[in-house]
């Protein structure tokens, strides 16, 4: 078939969509897909209706390819595109969106209130240690973790590099867990727990997208009980959120605390799929590989789209 695979675009993910995109459409062209690769611009629409493709696999990672904004352009265009639709896509990339969602569910999921930047530098909106982070950023951009002992200052100053300085808004949580967790869900199927331990630092947008800075363990040495309960909160937040194809859900876990140790931070509805994405880590220790599941996702929008 004709498979466009839409990636790049303007968001700060821009260069991890660009490695997710020719990955991607380098297995569909090993699968015998007639591919054709475009990096999103304000032109798109004339892009797609010129190759006419029968699919469009959404590589894009945050504004505008994750938020809803691509989605509600392709169901206009009437094309079958991959990963979660319009609905999903507005409510998922919006943190405190999600809690809303989420929360009354059942799914434990850190306490946290929105704050203006400004109000930053006249005193802390939590007790510390807390997380500062963009409501509606992915790939752990602009986070920043504030302690007792940072040197952010007391109250914040206004003239330290932080997420404060690019953000108007953001979402203020407690600092939860010692230990960070993720599970892929695959077309209705939690794949695996995986457990990341930086080597310095915590979980940034770096730690993610740097070879060798971060250590993977799949399937993580949790107890049973653990491992089962943080599939199936994944599984459930994608149902719950109406997630369709692949999403990945991001915990912290209160170490020997058992499930109720368990916090969802947020449900990703483009994960990534470079060579150090965790989707295709979790792929291969179930026996899928990159073009398996690349195919996986394709048949999944199909699917979808005739159902």
């Amino acid at each position: 078939m004709k498979v466009a695979v839409l990636m790049g675009g303007w968001s700060a993910e821009r260069e991890v969509s660009l490695s997710s995109g020719r990955g991607i459409a380098e297995a569909c062209r090993k699968l015998g897909h007639d591919t054709a690769e475009i990096d999103m611009d304000r032109n798109v629409a004339a892009a797609l209706a010129e190759v006419r493709p029968d699919v469009v696999f959404n590589a894009l990672h945050g504004v505008p390819g994750e938020d809803g904004s691509v989605q509600g352009l392709l169901d206009l265009m009437q094309i079958p595109y991959t990963h979660s639709g319009l609905a999903a896509s507005v409510v998922a990339i919006d943190k405190d969106l999600t809690k809303k969602i989420l929360v009354p569910a059942g799914i434990r999921m850190p306490e946290g209130r929105i704050v203006e930047s400004e109000s930053l530098f006249d005193g802390d909106p939590l007790p510390r240690p807390y997380v500062l982070k963009p409501v509606n950023e992915g790939s752990s951009v602009g986070i920043a973790i504030v302690t007792e002992d940072s040197n952010y200052g007391s109250p914040i100053g206004r003239d330290v590099p932080g997420p404060w300085q690019q953000f108007d808004r953001l979402l203020a949580e407690p600092f939860v867990g010692t230990r960070e967790l993720t599970v892929s869900v695959l077309a209705g199927r939690p794949l695996a727990v995986t457990e990341l331990t930086p080597k310095r630092g915590f979980y940034d947008y770096e730690a993610k997208y740097t070879d060798g800075i971060t250590d993977h363990q799949c399937p993580a040495a949790l107890p049973d009980e653990v491992t089962e309960a943080a599939l199936q909160l994944a599984l459930q937040a994608h149902r719950q959120l109406g997630c369709r194809g692949v999403s990945r859900s991001d915990f912290r876990y209160d170490d020997g605390a058992g499930p109720d140790g368990l916090w969802l931070l947020e449900v990703n509805t483009q994960p990534g799929m470079t060579p150090l994405s965790l989707v295709p880590e979790q792929a291969r220790y179930v026996g899928i590989s990159y073009e398996q599941l690349v195919q996986q996702i394709i048949d999944k929008a199909l699917e979808e789209r005739n159902s």
